[in-house]
């Protein structure tokens, strides 16, 4: 085993409210300034919705990713021979209408307009260019709308239903919705990483956080090309590329990055899991019926004896394997089974996972195919909601259906258990029921509960000492004997930030 520590992350969507202040938080802090004005690191997208940038999930268009040949992995849109390709000319890449034209207002011309009969206004004014504008886009211009023509109905998870399944989503009662924050996913197997013709981006050895070297980074732009989640850009105004740090001087010092400490809705959990990194290529060459189970067995448990020692003689820190042990992600992932990451197929073993949203417990959608906001049973809304579970599949298992329906009908059972609990109005055999049909019992659900509604700071944010001293002593010294020189890396990486 070649075990390693990695920073990770769950975004409970059901608690999600769209008020987009981890947007604002990371953007007052890392991207309010010159050429990064259309940057947002962090954003929070509508579903069904396009996205941002604009249709950034297809990789028809963009080429993000890898693509299995064989039984090797190949990246879809870069790489040394299909980067020279592209070297002066990338089509694949997205361009700025893609994302928005960043835009001010004159608010100057509110006081200093000549005196008229007319009130005056700021018009607005294009933040690359100067000139004026009209605003045709933005980085959430399609919040909240779920039945829109222009955007709802060309997201693209919709290639994987039916058209009477899409049909259907768009009849006015039964429109629905969910958010779903994004962010770069600091990924076990990065493909920016790889298409990098530089070597300027690199994974921490010591806590899995991705980053760009801004002295070494060359502006090729392939990363951008390559990240399948479109969370790689480029500063037109320094030439360089720019990502997600994950707030890594935060986290150092032990505090929580921006976007998650601000966060309103309390969606959003960090800490640490171990993995092995022997299985990394194996996994992500996986069939697409195998990529999840195989992402998950990566993961580690890091009570395990076993894996204690491997990761000690790798040079994992006690102190870290500590915090390990009391992740809320490894709960989340591991023990209960209930988050899984976005696009698996896009092959990247992203380390961002999401609760998938268990929507209205009663509305459901009836034999006929009509709406129904009342049902004799709680139990029975899940496998007729009113949002598709293809569609749910598309997004979070590679259109593996079973595992999203699971995954329900566990969120359903702690729902109903509760309910049981505090309200005691349901029969006893539908809770007790849910529970054993997904083998849960009732110290696991009240453990779900709290730590999903009732968590402490401290509980949701568990933040690995940074070993930094250790990190730099690596850096500096030769490989052992054994060509190892710690943290699992069997050479030297390269020089951080």
């Amino acid at each position: 085993m070649d075990i390693r520590s990695q920073i990770a992350m769950v975004f409970h969507l059901d608690k999600c409210i769209g008020c987009h202040t981890c947007s604002i938080a990371c953007k007052n802090i890392w991207t309010d300034r010159k050429g990064a004005e259309y940057m947002w690191w962090n954003n929070v997208e509508t579903k069904p919705g396009t996205g941002y940038p604009s249709k950034w999930e297809d990789q028809d268009i963009y080429k993000g990713g890898w693509e299995k040949k064989g039984d090797t992995l190949a990246l879809k849109g870069a790489g040394k021979f299909k980067g020279l390709k592209v070297l002066f000319h990338n089509s694949n890449m997205p361009v700025i209408d893609d994302y928005y034209e960043p835009w001010t207002y004159q608010y100057e011309h509110l006081f200093e307009a000549e005196e008229g009969d007319d009130q005056p206004v700021a018009r607005p004014v294009s933040l690359i260019t100067g000139d004026p504008i009209t605003p045709k886009s933005g980085p959430n211009w399609d919040d909240d709308l779920s039945g829109s023509e222009d955007y709802a109905k060309n997201d693209v998870n919709f290639k994987n239903l039916s058209k009477a399944e899409q049909e259907a989503m768009f009849q006015l009662e039964r429109m629905t919705m969910h958010y779903l924050p994004r962010m770069c996913n600091h990924c076990l197997n990065p493909a920016c990483v790889a298409a990098c013709p530089s070597g300027a981006i690199y994974k921490r050895g010591e806590d899995g956080i991705v980053l760009i070297n801004q002295k070494k980074c060359r502006g090729w732009r392939m990363c951008v090309t390559a990240c399948p989640y479109k969370k790689s850009y480029y500063n037109w105004s320094t030439g360089k590329s720019e990502k997600c740090l994950l707030c890594y001087p935060r986290v150092e010092s032990g505090q929580a990055p921006a976007c998650m400490h601000s966060c309103v809705g309390r969606i959003r959990y960090i800490g640490v899991m171990l993995y092995d990194a022997d299985k990394i290529e194996a996994a992500a060459a996986s069939s697409n019926d195998d990529l999840i189970k195989n992402q998950l067995d990566i993961y580690l448990d890091p009570n395990d004896p076993e894996v204690i020692a491997a990761a000690r003689k790798n040079g994992i820190a006690d102190s870290t394997l500590e915090t390990a042990q009391k992740s809320p992600i490894y709960k989340f992932v591991k023990k209960w089974g209930l988050a899984l990451p976005l696009h698996p197929e896009f092959r990247t073993l992203p380390n961002l996972f999401y609760v998938p949203p268990l929507l209205p417990t009663m509305a459901f959608v009836n034999e006929e195919g009509s709406y129904e906001t009342t049902s004799e049973s709680f139990w029975g809304a899940i496998e007729k909601s009113r949002l598709p579970m293809s569609y749910l599949a598309s997004l979070f298992s590679a259109g593996n259906e079973e595992v999203i329906k699971n995954i329900l009908k566990k969120l359903m059972a702690v729902r109903l258990h509760r309910r049981a609990e505090t309200v005691g109005d349901l029969p006893e055999e539908e809770s007790k029921g849910a529970m054993k049909d997904v083998v849960m019992d009732k110290d696991t659900a009240d453990a779900i509960f709290r730590l999903t509604s009732l968590p402490l700071f401290d509980q949701r944010f568990v933040i690995p000492p940074a070993h930094r001293e250790e990190a730099m002593e690596m850096l500096e010294s030769t490989a052992d004997v054994k060509g190892n020189t710690g943290f699992g890396f069997k050479e030297p990486p390269v020089r951080g930030l």
